[in-house]
């Protein structure tokens, strides 16, 4: 539309509202004249500025398109909960693999040989060692004193199927403590020297074990 033509249309609206308004006072108007204003005005309003009413426009028109797009959501998109009770699932399934994994690490595969009468080997988690007489000692020495402070602790009775190495007429040291007790070390080929204390009570309970028939 051309400028000429965006004059005459508004000539012609401001015709239309100049009869409205006289109709409005005329005697005997209604309100029936009233939409007939109102949709003066607005075809007034639009000729002289089209852009106007563009936004309200858009605004009504808004709302329906979003209604329509949360709709196309809502089907493509699977289930909510169920959706998250699989992937609950799945993190649950991850993470007790992943603890399972360090544990059966930290304890570890223990494979012990015996190369040569005077030689054994130790293979832990696939890293071999060779250890000779003087070495095992001192791991037995070491093993034992960390032992004797962990729990639980070794059974109070005798287990079945016990493999022992027993020592004949071991070499022994006895030392007298200052509160009356007994120190007994006795040497055993296997453990080394292996110390004891007792109490007087226990020596005569030994010596009565020992001498008894």
């Amino acid at each position: 539309m051309n400028l000429q033509d965006q004059i005459g249309a508004i000539d012609v609206g401001v015709d239309q509202l100049i009869q409205a308004v006289s109709a409005a006072h005329a005697p005997g108007a209604t309100d029936a004249t009233a939409p007939h204003s109102t949709a003066s005005t607005a075809s007034i309003d639009a000729a002289a500025n089209p852009a106007t009413h563009a936004p309200e426009t858009a605004a009504h028109a808004e709302p329906q398109a979003s209604a329509q797009a949360d709709a196309a959501v809502e089907q493509t998109q699977p289930d909510a909960p169920e959706a998250a009770s699989e992937v609950a699932s799945e993190v649950a399934s991850e993470v007790a693999a992943a603890a399972e994994a360090p544990a059966a690490d930290a304890r570890g595969t223990l494979e012990v040989g015996r190369p040569g009468q005077n030689e054994i080997t130790m293979t832990i988690n696939g890293q071999t060692v060779s250890l000779h007489p003087m070495q095992v000692s001192q791991l037995i020495e070491e093993l034992a004193n960390v032992r004797a402070s962990m729990q639980p602790e070794p059974p109070a009775a005798i287990p079945p199927g016990w493999r022992f190495a027993s020592t004949k007429n071991p070499m022994m040291a006895v030392q007298k403590q200052s509160n009356g007790d007994r120190l007994l070390v006795m040497r055993h080929t296997g453990h080394g020297w292996v110390p004891f204390t007792f109490s007087p009570d226990m020596v005569v309970q030994m010596y009565m074990m020992l001498t008894q028939r």
